[in-house]
């Protein structure tokens, strides 16, 4: 894509038996846990020093009621994602800048 680079990422996340201070290789996973899916997804330019153009990042429990909604919403979210970038009109993408206002002088 002229217009950058696209990366959509899918992660299934698990509660292991574990700690954290003492981190091993092999964990046994918690069954009866909640097992979250991210989903993010990125829009990187073509420059010699990569910026991200666009990002979104969602995770959500895999066993929520409203899961078919969720992942609606994030496959829309990831398309615009993909799309930022590529129109010529396109300066200002919503969440690209942020504004805070400074003190007096």
């Amino acid at each position: 894509d002229t217009s950058g680079t696209f990366v959509q990422l899918r992660l299934s996340l698990a509660q292991t038996a574990c700690r954290k201070r003492a981190p091993q290789r092999h964990c046994r996973v918690l069954e009866s846990r909640r097992k979250p899916i991210c989903l993010a997804c990125y829009k990187f330019d073509t420059s010699d020093i990569p910026k991200v153009l666009d990002k979104y990042h969602n995770c959500g429990p895999s066993h929520h009621l409203a899961a078919k909604e969720i992942r609606q919403r994030d496959e829309a979210e990831c398309r615009a994602v993909e799309e930022a970038g590529k129109g010529g009109d396109t300066l200002y993408l919503p969440g690209m800048f942020a504004f805070s206002r400074g003190l007096p002088a």
